[in-house]
């Protein structure tokens, strides 16, 4: 075989484990992020329970204010009742104070459901503070889990790219660069093996002179259909 052709196969097959790294990475950090995710989102709901609070106990206020104006209200109709002279007044106070007490019903009533909600809600922060905080030293120990990863897969990358700083520094240049040119877009299907008198970058079967140029290995052959640079395997040879 072409001592350059088995240089660029030789290359093809590094640029692969390289590229296989990616995906591995990408596992890693998707793992850390997905806590990460998660953790952010527990913050989110106490923040989101904390404000919800505030505007119940806004609410609380208001119908506490009421209420005390109510309450004002009634004492100094008690009073103004001494003062009564007709019975249309009498009966003017009468109902002032009836409205008045089914208002003072009603701001007790919705003071008591509010309290119950600021109080359901204070539970929930509470429970989820403690899975905040359970959630927290998880995240401690997935980030040291991925870290642990990444340090041993850059290690081995670190490796493979010595592997091909080697390559690169006794490779023919002008085949580097049609390869490089035809990588653009092939990616890792720049050199591909010929089966069955087909290219398994495209597919199509290749005609018989290319096919007897490929066996021979002689030159770099590259597929009439789509470009890539073709070979066959040691064993099919």
């Amino acid at each position: 075989m072409n001592k350059h052709l088995k240089q660029l196969i030789d290359l093809s097959i590094v640029d692969k484990e390289i590229d296989a790294f990616e995906p591995q990475i990408e596992e890693a950090n998707s793992k850390y992020e997905a806590a990460l995710a998660k953790n952010k989102s527990i913050e989110s709901d106490i923040e989101n329970l904390t404000n919800e609070i505030k505007e119940e106990e806004v609410k609380k206020a208001k119908n506490e204010l009421h209420l005390a104006e109510l309450s004002a209200k009634l004492e100094e109709n008690a009073k103004k009742s001494s003062e009564v002279k007709t019975e249309r007044e009498m009966k003017s106070l009468q109902l002032e104070e009836e409205i008045a007490k089914e208002q003072i019903t009603f701001a007790n009533e919705e003071i008591e459901r509010l309290e119950k909600i600021i109080e359901a809600k204070k539970e929930q922060i509470a429970a989820a503070q403690a899975s905040l905080e359970e959630f927290s030293t998880s995240l401690e120990s997935v980030k040291a889990d991925v870290d642990a990863k990444l340090e041993a897969i850059n290690k081995e990358r670190q490796e493979v790219f010595k592997k091909k700083e080697k390559l690169l520094a006794d490779i023919n240049q002008k085949g580097l660069a049609f390869y490089q040119k035809i990588r653009r877009w092939a990616k890792n299907t720049t050199v591909v093996p010929v089966e069955d008198q087909a290219c398994m970058g495209c597919h199509m079967l290749i005609g018989d002179k290319v096919y007897s140029d490929v066996i021979k290995g002689e030159d770099i052959t590259t597929c009439p259909h789509c470009g890539r640079i073709l070979y066959v395997k040691a064993d099919e040879e």
